[in-house]
């Protein structure tokens, strides 16, 4: 019986180890996850900027006006 015992706990002291270093590995994923929304939502921006600026820029398929 003791030996069925010992054998539980220490498959659980297993489990519980497996547990915190997945805890940890899905706490450092959130993180990474935050930044690149971050990043992504700063790219979004940048684009939308640079697209509402296109107006201001001539096109290359016009002559200048010296023509």
């Amino acid at each position: 019986m003791a030996d069925r015992v010992d054998g539980i706990e220490e498959r659980v002291a297993h489990l519980l180890r497996a547990v915190d270093d997945l805890s940890d590995v899905v706490t450092a994923q959130g993180r990474e996850i935050d930044r690149l929304t971050r990043l992504v939502g700063l790219l979004v921006e940048r684009e939308a900027e640079r697209e509402a600026g296109v107006g201001d820029a001539p096109a290359a398929d016009v002559r200048p006006p010296h023509w």
